[in-house]
């Protein structure tokens, strides 16, 4: 029987709340103050506690700090007899569950209550008491994923981090958001997490929100009935409905229009829909995860982005870091890259010269790992031999290459006992420096040194980039 805790200093609310409870299958124990319920808890083990926001002798605040200190397996909910997104989120990022305003009703919080405690059950079940525990997690994830290429496990500390946090957030229903740079990976990370959920056997449902007109919304989103408008011919069913049960994941949230964002909140506060052109509402129960990479945090004080609705999805939130900080990664993925394009191609090519390794690890990759996957499976189609060599790399590869060979011999050279050398070396530097920024893009490097495309290029011969 799952035990729960009432910290309430209305002695009423708690005895109606515990009757209730106590009928639908709960033990149930009550406290009217923050230190009574303290000394409850140091004695007794609960699954649950339900904490007033407004104490005689402290707050919810500073009982959930308390309470996640020293009883981290506990789930906490507060209750408050008004609302506030701002408190509520911070709430919610110091650990509670949830944020339930007065008047309370029987079916919301009892439903929220079920929710949490599921939720919290997960989560002990997915916290290590072992590193070997781990390890058994990380090898379940590869098996489920790597062999298709939609997540590989890096060796980097970035990729430790966030392999923590996908086996943290997974069993939960928390709404996720991913940022960071395009082609980072953040589609993969969203199935990750979803394949390691209790959804996994359920739709996983991708949307590209990037290019979705204000037209389009409503029926992409939700679906829609045969004739309900011109040119709607039959019915369709919307990505919310096709994800029922399962995981929908949103991507380029941020480009939607304030109107899209608006019928989005209604239905992500009510998990209801109603396809256009249609009477019947249908329960919804989705879990959402959405990826952006622009800072929405800028977006909501430019008005472009509602508040509402980003603390909607703000229930965890994780950061991809681009590839040029995951070194340790570059290669491990481009490996795994290649076994795939083999598989796909038909080929057998067992790995990549010593110069495209060092091409790999010094080129910036503005592309990330979208980019590295491609880099590779063209190079494996080019390749006739056993081995990738730097000829078979795109041309921004190769250059790039080159140019960081010619900025290190540059800075092994000895010092110049001249000044017209001194002033040349200083020059071909600052060429390298600018197109390596600009990714070797020759009209954007001649704007930024300020001299014509013509003179770049002959520059660039003097110095052996003349690709």
């Amino acid at each position: 029987m799952r035990k729960i805790l009432i910290i309430d200093d209305e002695v009423n609310i708690g005895l109606l709340l515990s009757k209730f409870l106590s009928r639908n299958g709960f033990s149930v124990s009550t406290s009217t103050t923050g230190n009574s319920a303290m000394e409850r808890l140091s004695k007794e083990s609960y699954d649950l506690v339900l904490c007033d926001y407004r104490l005689d002798d402290t707050d919810g605040r500073e009982m959930l700090i308390k309470i996640k200190e020293s009883y981290p397996k506990t789930g906490v909910i507060i209750i408050t007899g008004y609302s506030d997104i701002k408190l509520a989120v911070e709430l919610i990022k110091l650990g509670a569950y949830d944020y339930i305003t007065k008047p309370l009703y029987p079916d919301e919080i009892l439903n929220t209550i079920n929710k949490a405690i599921e939720t919290q059950y997960a989560l002990n079940e997915s916290r290590p008491s072992h590193p070997e525990v781990e390890d058994v997690k990380e090898k379940t994830i590869k098996q489920t994923l790597v062999s298709d290429g939609s997540f590989i496990i890096g060796q980097s500390s970035a990729s430790r981090e966030l392999m923590k946090q996908i086996l943290l957030v997974a069993p939960t229903s928390y709404s996720v958001i991913l940022t960071g740079e395009s082609g980072t990976g953040k589609e993969s990370v969203a199935l990750a997490i979803h394949l390691n959920s209790p959804r996994k056997d359920q739709p996983f449902v991708a949307m590209d929100c990037g290019s979705l007109t204000k037209e389009l919304a409503g029926s992409e989103f939700f679906g829609h009935e045969k004739g309900s408008f011109t040119g709607a011919l039959y019915t369709k069913i919307g990505h919310f409905e096709m994800a029922n049960g399962g995981t929908l994941f949103l991507d380029e949230v941020g480009n939607l229009s304030y109107e899209i964002q608006a019928a989005l909140l209604r239905t992500v506060q009510e998990r209801k829909i109603k396809r256009i052109g249609s009477t019947k509402e249908m329960e919804l129960d989705v879990r959402i995860i959405v990826a952006t990479n622009e800072n929405l945090n800028t977006a909501m004080q430019n008005g472009k982005f509602r508040e509402d609705l980003y603390h909607r999805f703000n229930e965890f939130s994780i950061h991809l870091p681009p590839l040029n900080q995951r070194e340790k990664d570059i290669l491990v993925f481009a490996r795994t890259f290649l076994e795939i394009a083999n598989k796909e191609l038909h080929k057998n090519v067992t790995g990549f010269s010593a110069e495209v390794e060092d091409c790999f690890l010094t080129y910036n990759w503005p592309g990330n790992v979208r980019e590295l996957k491609n880099v590779v499976r063209r190079a494996t189609l080019l390749t006739e031999g056993q081995e990738i060599q730097l000829k078979a790399l795109p041309l921004e590869n190769s250059t790039y290459a080159k140019a960081s060979a010619m900025e290190q011999s540059f800075n092994r050279s000895e010092k110049p006992k001249d000044l017209k050398n001194a002033a040349l070396e200083a020059e071909y530097d600052t060429i390298l420096k600018v197109l390596r920024e600009v990714n070797f893009n020759k009209t954007k490097a001649a704007k930024m040194l300020n001299i014509d495309r013509k003179t770049l290029y002959n520059k660039m011969k003097a110095i052996n980039l003349d690709t």
